[in-house]
């Protein structure tokens, strides 16, 4: 390849790009987000298909599984606790209401408040996909480890506990500006 030498020493074309970029961070591969992003696609990857054959999304299934933790619980905390930005749930809980797999009301306290809670139809849905879904995590564990796979998970929530109280890059600086 014919080209000039940039100042770091790789060679570039006509164009002026680079073959190698010499950045002052981690490779991108090796960068946390990228591997937690890979392993849970890896993981969401067994789960996929049996969810399609029930005609359920990964947010509708993640839905479902929380509201079976609770009798009743207000649409902003399904949010945080499913990970699901406002829309997106709004659209979803349409939906499952639609099917009849959840039960929207008004909170008794609040009236501005909406409550969720999952239906004798969305528990018997639970209840047929539970065995596709148990047996899958037997294979990974069987796979894994059953030691190395609590231990990941162990891991994973005190990395979570540990990062909670880290500022947010830039968010104290737009706090202390106001």
């Amino acid at each position: 390849m014919s080209g000039k030498k940039s100042p770091n020493g790789s060679r570039s074309d006509q164009e002026g790009t680079t073959e190698a970029r010499r950045m002052p961070m981690r490779e991108f591969s090796r960068s946390l987000p990228m591997s937690l992003l890979r392993a849970r696609e890896a993981v969401m990857r067994q789960f996929r298909p049996s969810l399609r054959n029930h005609g359920l999304t990964e947010q509708q299934w993640r839905i479902l599984r929380a509201l079976t933790a609770v009798d009743t619980i207000e649409v902003t905390e399904l949010a945080r606790v499913a990970f699901l930005l406002g829309p997106s749930l709004s659209r979803i809980l349409r939906d499952l209401e639609a099917r009849d797999l959840i039960e929207r009301r008004t909170a008794k306290a609040d009236l501005r408040r909406g409550e969720v809670s999952i239906t004798s139809k969305g528990l018997k849905l639970i209840e047929a996909v539970a065995p596709t879904s148990e047996a899958i995590y037997a294979e990974i564990t069987h796979r894994f480890g059953a030691g190395k796979l609590a231990e990941l998970q162990d891991m994973l929530g005190e990395l979570e506990r540990s990062l909670a109280a880290m500022e947010v890059a830039g968010e104290g600086e737009a706090a202390a500006d106001e």
